[in-house]
This record gives structure tokens, sequence and C-alpha cells, in this order.
């Protein structure tokens, strides 16, 4: 057996998500963070509601990040062949084509936000029949959504000339972000492996839950070529070697979507645990161990892990809000009501519960996910008066995020069992206040690990699983936890008032034809949908905060 250094044997983790790249080393034997780097993502939207990434930037991002993060190694004697394996953890639904000869993308990575598919999901639902949309969601765990990869793929399909020729000459290849990275890393158009793992592949909506491979029904019913889908693999084994740079010939050994990556990374290993990590977007996830159960309330069926080629899947029931931290990137680069989302906790913080101004808001910007599943819903605010201010705002924005996860929360007692307590991670949940209104708005314990990198630790222990170099059992890490104040009265009344405004939202795109009306322009260009409410957000409270605060 080899010898290593002072930290033992280690495992990298490439965490690649909507907002950014890191790669992160870790000590096996004690969980702790050695070095990293970090690099921002770019998101553009050539149309409204199109939401699209390079996937060559992604790439590349993730080349500078490992070999960044080796030289810090370096630089602290560490010596990097004492890194004997990495893991993977991804966005989700995100969809990528690329061809097989060159190497090069097809077509930019289409984001899992996107909801250009939103016509191709109406078409289906018309056309297909309740009995066969039934047998999709009982199949894959997931309804008919522009969230999942399956019409993504069939978008890409029927409206890229250079997608289309690149099938018919068989060199067309699909996966989400995981695939893509893995691919490139193993060599690419010189021997890749087109692998992913079973949690990424089951948010695609062509796996099925039982099987753990692609459904032929699911494939006929969005008319995807299982040619160009990658091979169904665990969440933890080898799935090739890195063929270039710092880590050449070191294994890959682990993958899992971002959201099963914290689960993992939370220690939610056992039945009714559960995890939410506040992003971009907020995502719980409910572990309920082998039992594949449907939901009746909303929720998505998905698979949680399975640690190896032998080990049994272990499923979870999962709630997804789309919009989360996009709240405070939207204040900031929609309205300029901040200049920097990390003021939002101090200026949440002046405003109390006495003193909300009565404020609230769903950003419902592009639709609303789990458990509404409603795609013409709208954002609203209500409530606005003369004496609002920006701090009344921040603190509705913080409001929205814990309304929308205890509506999750809800969805999954009604389902399984109450929730005793939550697990928090992601970029949010560094921020105090938020975890304080969110313990008093679920009226249970938010548990908040010190060490906030769950989702790349979750893709270290499968990968070092998989090595046989983690430890099977590791002691809880320290954590800050948050315990509610208010009384189950207060937090009825909240609810209620969140909810007047959750129904307002609803419907404001009525259909297609109307949605047509509302985004042209004069210049033939699709433009934003502005609902009255964040119209009238838009124009007098930007006056108010104006002369008031000097803000814009």
């Amino acid at each position: 057996m080899r010898e290593f250094g002072r930290f033992g044997p280690l495992i990298g983790a490439v965490d690649e998500g909507t907002s950014n790249v890191k790669f992160l080393v870790f000590a096996a034997n004690t969980s702790e963070v050695l070095t990293y780097h970090q690099i921002s993502l770019k998101r553009f939207s050539p149309q409204e509601g199109w939401i699209e990434q390079d996937a060559l930037e992604i790439l590349n991002a993730v080349l500078e990040c490992i070999e960044v993060t080796i030289d810090n190694l370096r630089k602290l004697d560490i010596n990097p062949e004492d890194v004997v394996g990495i893991g993977i953890t991804n966005q989700r639904e995100t969809t990528i084509v690329w061809n097989s000869v060159t190497g090069q993308p097809l077509y930019s990575a289409i984001v899992w936000l996107d909801v250009r598919t939103s016509s191709i999901v109406d078409d289906l639902i018309k056309t297909k029949g309740a009995q066969c949309i039934n047998a999709v969601t009982q199949t894959s765990g997931l309804p008919l959504s522009t969230y999942f990869s399956s019409v993504k793929l069939k978008w890409l399909l029927q409206n890229v000339s250079a997608v289309k020729d690149s099938v018919k000459a068989g060199e067309c290849m699909a996966g989400t972000v995981d695939s893509w990275l893995i691919w490139n890393l193993t060599g690419g158009s010189h021997g890749g492996t087109h692998v992913t793992d079973v949690t990424n592949a089951s948010r695609t909506q062509l796996m099925s839950l039982r099987s753990l491979q692609w459904d032929k029904g699911l494939l006929r019913f969005f008319d995807i070529p299982i040619q160009i889908l990658p091979k169904i693999k665990s969440s933890a084994e080898i799935y090739g070697y890195i063929s270039t740079g710092s880590l050449l010939g070191v294994p890959i050994a682990g993958c899992l979507g971002d959201q099963q990556a914290a689960l993992v990374g939370q220690g939610c290993m056992r039945f009714g645990q559960v995890k939410c990590t506040y992003g971009t977007g907020c995502f719980l996830l409910y572990n309920t161990g082998d039992s594949i159960i449907h939901s009746q309330q909303g929720l998505l069926t998905t698979v949680a892990y399975k640690l190896g080629q032998d080990a049994p899947p272990v499923y979870a029931l999962e709630g997804s809000v789309a919009i989360a931290g996009d709240t405070l990137q939207w204040l900031r680069d929609g309205l300029e009501l901040i200049t920097d989302v990390r003021d939002t906790e101090a200026l949440a913080g002046e405003v109390t519960d006495d003193e909300d101004g009565s404020i609230c808001f769903v950003p419902a910007f592009n639709g609303l996910y789990a458990p509404h599943w409603r795609k013409d819903a709208r954002g609203v605010m209500c409530g606005l008066s003369g004496k609002t201010r920006r701090e009344h705002v921040v603190r509705a924005a913080f409001d929205s995020v814990c309304h929308q996860t205890r509506c999750v929360a809800t969805a999954m007692a009604a389902d399984v069992a109450p929730l005793r307590r939550l697990l928090a991670d992601g970029g949010m949940a560094q921020n105090t206040v938020l975890m304080q209104m969110q313990a008093d708005i679920l009226g249970i314990p938010v548990i908040r690990p010190l060490m906030m990198e769950s989702t790349a630790l979750g893709a270290a222990i499968v990968a070092g699983r998989a090595l046989r170099v983690w430890p099977t059992s590791t002691p809880c890490p320290p954590a800050d936890t948050f315990l509610p104040v208010t009384t189950s009265e207060e937090r009825e009344i909240k609810r209620v008032r969140w909810e007047e405004a959750l129904n307002r939202c609803m419907a404001w795109v009525s259909n297609d034809e109307e949605k047509e009306k509302i985004c042209a322009d004069e210049t033939d260009r699709t433009t934003a949908v502005i609902p009255p409410g964040l119209f009238f957000l838009g124009t007098a409270l930007l006056v108010i905060i104006a002369d008031k605060f000097k803000v814009i």
C-alpha cells in the first residue's frame, strides 16, 4: 500500500453549478477542505424565457479550476500525487449536445430554468392523452414540465439543423453537464467515456426508476434516439481516467447531481432525513430509502444515490423551487435596488416582523415549480404603500424563499411524514437572518453546518467510497442550529397572508397567444413579460427609493 503525506489520501471534487464552477480537494480521513478555486459562469438569454450557457466555457472553467487548485496544493507543500480520485457534481437537467468526431457543442447548453419548451409541453398534453401522460410520471417519477431534459432534447432535435445532421451522420452525443465533462476529461473525441450516473439520468425524464435504464416507452413518447444518450452507471464507480493536465491518469470515481450530492454531503443517509439547498433555486430532498413513493402533492420522485454497481438504489422525494437566490440577483440587476447581494442580510435585519410593511412577494418569474407546477404564474408583490422602503422589499424576498420552502415541506408531510428538522446548505444558507426566518416559518429547527461545501463534499464522499479510501462513518460536523421563536398563531397569520399573494400570481399568462401579444414589440423581438404587480414595483417603488436612498 502506497504512503501518503500528512493529510492521507486526497479526493478532488468538481462542483459545477448554475452560477459558478469550483474544484476542491478534501482529505478523505477528516473531510477537511485543503484548498479550492472558483470561477463564475455567465448565463445569457437570447429571448425572453430562454436561458443558455456556453458549454465550452463550462469545460474550460473546470479545467482551469483543477489546475489552479493543484498548484495551490504545491504551494501548501502537499503532494498532488496524493489525489487518488475525483468526483463530479453538477447542475441537473441542463442539456448539452455535441459532435463525437469534432468534440464541438452543436448548440448552447440549455439551462434547467429555460422555458422555451412550453409549447412542446402543451402539445404533448393535448395529443397524448391523460393515461399516457400518467404513465410517463409513474415510470420516470416526473410530471410533464419545461424543467426536465426530455423536452429540451426534443426541442434541439426539432429546431437545430446541426443537431439533426449530426444524428443522421451517427455523430451526435447528448447528455447533462456531467456527461459532457466526463467525456471531455477522459479523452473526448480520442476515446472519451460517454456515461452518466443514475441521479442525473433520473432528471432527464427518460429513465425508468425501477430498471435504472433508459426506458423504451419514454424514448418513444419524446421521440429521442437512444444511440445519442450516455450509458447509465451507479454514483460510485470508476468511469474513466483523466487524460490531460496535472491529474493525468487519476480516476473519475464518483458522480451525483448537485442536489443528491448535497443530500449525501449532509449525511442524510437514512429514511426521513431532509436537506434543503438554498442556491439559484431552492431544493428539498427527503430520503425515502428503498421505497419509490409517488407524490400526491406535486413533488418529484427521484434517485437519491446508488453507491456502487451492486448496491441497491436509494430514492428521494424532491420539492424544487425555481427562484431563490435569483430573487436577490434580480433586486440587484433588475431593479438596481441593492448594489451587493451581501448587503441583503443587514437590510433585512433592519425590519422586524412587527414592522415588515405587510409586503408579500412571490417571485414566479417564469412560473412556479413544486408543489404547484404552474407555468402560467408570474411574479407579484402585494401590500406596497407610500411607507415601503427597500428594507421591506429585501425582507419580503427572504420571506418568499422561506414560504416556498414551507409549501414543499407541507407537501412532504402529507406524502410521508412531517419534518422534524431541516438541514440547510448552499450559498443563501450563509445568511443568518434567512435561516432564522426559515425556522420561524417552518416551526422546526434549521441546522446549518459550519463547513458549507456540502455539495462538493457529497461528490468527494461517493468517489472516496468507490476507491475505498473514505471512512464508512464520520462524526456529525459542527453546525449552527436555529430554533423557532414564533408562535403557531403567528406562523398561521403569515402563511394565510402569503398564500393570498400566491393565489394572485396564478394565470398571468393564460395561453401562448396571449403571451405572444404581451411580449411582442416593434422590433419583433421577444421582451419581458411584466405583470401589473411588477410594473407598479418598477415605477412607483423605484421613484420612492431613488428619492429616499439615492441607490439608482
